[in-house]
């Protein structure tokens, strides 16, 4: 297709070509995973295998935090506290969950919990201090 430009030249405008088709496949699908270490040079299935050891090292650390977790939670649960510390110690532990939330991370939320941890802190010193 032709037209003419500012100048009065022709300019020439070329259609995309719409009857275009991918070219056919004649491999059939396969619900067989493809090893993709096999297409990795030796530095690529080097730094695979690291990352999968740091992943395997992350979880198995997660799973241990969570088993520490639940015994500290249990040991919470066996008795009522007998002093303001104990109850205290309690109470921070619960304060601590709810920071890791994301509730928490409103900055007016972060301050009250910085602040109510330091109280808690401090009046558990001043009640060590005196017993």
């Amino acid at each position: 297709m032709d037209q003419t430009g500012q100048n009065g030249a022709a300019i020439s405008i070329k259609r995309p070509d719409l009857s275009w088709q991918p070219e056919e496949r004649h491999e059939a699908m396969t619900d067989d995973p493809v090893d993709l270490d096999e297409h990795r040079g030796m530095a690529g299935q080097i730094a695979t295998d690291i990352r999968r050891q740091r992943l395997h090292e992350f979880q198995a650390d997660q799973a241990a935090l969570r088993r520490r977790q639940e015994e500290l939670e249990k040991l919470l649960l066996a008795a009522p506290a007998e002093t303001w510390p104990e109850a205290a110690a309690k109470a921070q532990y619960l304060i601590q969950l709810f920071a890791a939330t994301p509730e928490a991370q409103n900055p007016r939320h972060k301050k009250l919990i910085a602040h109510a941890l330091d109280d808690l802190t401090r009046l558990c010193d001043r009640a060590k201090e005196h017993s």
